[in-house]
């Protein structure tokens, strides 16, 4: 047996042995809007955005992340969404953001021992779930709102050591379930509803207290104040503290015995079905609503129905994976189906999924989502949601009103999008994803010309010990990096090589592979942007589409990115994370330097370049569109 059908029996027995665990698993994204866009991420961004954070502990939240869950003080439901945020004691400052308000399965909000000011955001009266509200020891000040008192669930609510103010709103009293209410060292006033809380504390409110608080709030302070609350009765939680230890200990141990006992009995028996081949048998009788992880598995049935049985009408597109259809679920969803081609290169049923399922969990604002798949004996596809702005190459050179669809703000955003979803792909997913062919026709425009990275859903996965992958080349010429033509061998280099010719593209308004016969020059885009570059004469290399509406020094700053993303060594070429931080405009001069310094041949003008340089001329002077080379991507 070669390794590669042990890594393809290893993936599935790893697929198989995780298939029992995969309820617990399953994340569900209805959160998400159609360009994969998070509104609880938002929520949590907005709140990091007025807080003041010295040490950093907010440092993983990030904006372009699609799932909140794995970052630091944030915790979530086993369905994906945001439950509890936990930040006690993180020396955090500023004022708490009324964005809060929108994470509405908060059911715990832990923020005491801080120093963060301003009111308490009355939105907190949205939060339904919400049972424990922590804000002690902080700066608050002005009213309590009084729609805290619209939390049903509300258990345990501490607002002591603040500055605030005003009367206590009477709608606290509808809380019933309270069992803890501590608004001690405040300046409140007024007079004091009948709380139905087993224990409260108003002591250090001078004007509902006087001065001596202790002594005259002592008959509203019912007990000792906790998190969580004490028990009152200390005689009976002492008395009984021993025996429930030996029951709560007893209770851990069979029920850890009882899960391991059921996992290796579900791994077992799964390993059984699996040796009698029946697994991924995905005739059309089974359930189409049957889900894998978190994708859903659609019959052919339903696609063909919903494509019209693939009408040449729906089609969306064409390419070295096979043809995109634009498709209409039974429940009115706009979706992609992409019906891939040469099904059996791309390896059995078990394959296939499994490598599905594991790109799937790539999950960014700026890479396409995939919604599910479908396998037959003779099928193999892929839906998506449908992006309704097509591709970058698509409205490139359209025009709308005599103006360019895609003027220049529009493209340093879409530079922008592709370079942050390349970076998920090449530092922050786990393997690591190589694209292996990033051009415009392959970045997506979601409803607001957002750039999404698509087509990267079958590229070879280089795992953390491999430095490349070496396979057959594949992608289209005019963006292939040098080494990759010669050698097949691609690293996350090769597709820093193909973003650099994808902003040259954004810049000129040309196809690289039309370049040849679009200008008068003889040559190819690389090696015409260079001269233009060393003559200082950057305007001749614009879109005439764009009239001069353009920022000359964001111009410069991105043929420079566009240069240093294709020079010939890949080792000289920057990680993706440095290209995004140049285009965000930092360490872009000197690294621009640096690359000045590198013994890279200069021609005074284009005619003087080695022949070597000419023969790809001819390529790219083709009376084609696009060349595809061989290989299932």
């Amino acid at each position: 047996m070669d390794e590669s059908k042990i890594f393809r029996v290893f993936c599935s027995y790893w697929v198989l042995s995780l298939l029992p665990l995969m309820p617990w698993l399953t994340v569900t994204y209805s959160s998400l809007s159609p360009s994969g866009i998070n509104y609880e991420v938002v929520a949590l961004m907005a709140i990091k955005t007025t807080l003041k954070d010295p040490y950093n502990v907010l440092e993983n939240w990030d904006i372009n992340s699609v799932d909140p869950c794995s970052w630091r003080m944030v915790t979530c439901s086993p369905d994906g969404y945001v439950t509890a945020l936990g930040l006690p004691s993180q020396t955090l400052s500023g004022t708490l953001s009324p964005g809060i308000g929108n994470l509405t399965n908060l059911q715990s909000v832990l923020l005491q021992n801080n120093a963060i000011s301003g009111p308490i955001p009355p939105v907190f009266g949205r939060l339904e779930k919400l049972q424990t509200l922590d804000l002690s020891n902080n700066q608050f000040n002005g009213d309590i709102p009084g729609s805290l008192g619209d939390l049903n669930n509300l258990n345990y609510l501490r607002l002591n050591n603040n500055s605030l103010s005003g009367p206590c709103p009477d709608s606290l009293s509808n809380i019933k379930g309270l069992t803890l209410l501590d608004l001690s060292f405040n300046n409140l006033s007024g007079p004091l509803p009948a709380f139905s809380a087993r224990t409260f504390n108003i002591v250090g409110n001078p004007l509902i207290c006087g001065n001596n608080s202790v002594s005259n709030c002592s008959s509203v302070s019912l007990g000792p104040i906790s998190y969580p609350p004490d028990d009152l009765n200390a005689q009976s939680r002492h008395g009984g503290s021993r025996s429930r230890r030996i029951i709560i200990a007893f209770a851990a141990s069979v029920g850890s015995l009882l899960i391991v006992v059921m996992v290796v009995a579900m791994i077992l028996w799964w390993h059984f079905r699996y040796h009698q081949q029946i697994f991924f048998d995905l005739n059309e009788q089974y359930d189409p609503e049957l889900h894998f992880g978190h994708l859903k598995r659609y019959s052919f049935k339903e696609l063909r129905l919903a494509t019209n049985n693939f009408h040449s009408r729906n089609v969306l597109g064409k390419g070295g994976y096979g043809i995109v259809y634009k498709g209409y679920l039974r429940d009115g969803t706009v979706v992609a189906v992409k019906r891939l081609k040469d099904y059996n290169a791309l390896g059995g049923e078990v394959q296939f999924q499994t490598e599905v399922e594991m790109i799937s969990l790539a999950l960014h604002r700026n890479l396409l989502r995939l919604y599910g798949s479908c396998t037959t004996e003779d099928e193999r596809l892929l839906v998506y949601p449908f992006m309704p702005n097509g591709s970058v190459a698509s409205k490139l050179r359209e025009h709308i009103h005599g103006r360019p669809i895609l003027d220049w703000s529009r493209r340093k955003r879409i530079a922008l999008g592709t370079a942050r979803g390349l970076l998920y792909l090449h530092e922050q997913c786990d393997p690591k994803i190589i694209h292996r062919d990033v051009k415009a026709a392959n970045i997506l425009l979601d409803e607001d010309f957002e750039a999404i990275v698509g087509d990267f859903g079958l590229a070879k996965l280089l795992d953390h010990q491999e430095s490349h992958v070496t396979t057959a080349v594949r992608g289209t010429v005019g963006h292939i990096a040098p080494e990759y033509l010669s050698t097949g061998q691609s690293s996350e280099k090769t597709d820093v090589f193909g973003f650099g010719i994808l902003l040259l593209e954004l810049i000129t308004g040309l196809k690289a592979i039309e370049f040849g016969r679009a200008t008068t020059q003889k040559g190819v885009m690389l090696h015409w942007v260079k001269k233009l570059q060393q003559e200082k004469i950057l305007s001749m290399m614009v879109d005439k589409d764009l009239k001069n509406n353009y920022d000359k020094v964001e111009l410069e700053e991105m043929v420079q990115v566009a240069l240093l993303c294709t020079q010939s060594q890949p080792a000289h070429r920057p990680k993706m994370s440095e290209v995004v931080r140049m285009l965000e405009g930092d360490g872009l001069a000197e690294r621009w330097e640096a690359s000045q310094k590198l013994d890279t041949p200069k021609f005074r003008s284009f005619e003087e370049a080695p022949a070597k340089y000419m023969n790809v001329v001819e390529s790219s002077s083709l009376d084609i569109e696009a060349i595809e080379l061989s290989g299932p991507r």
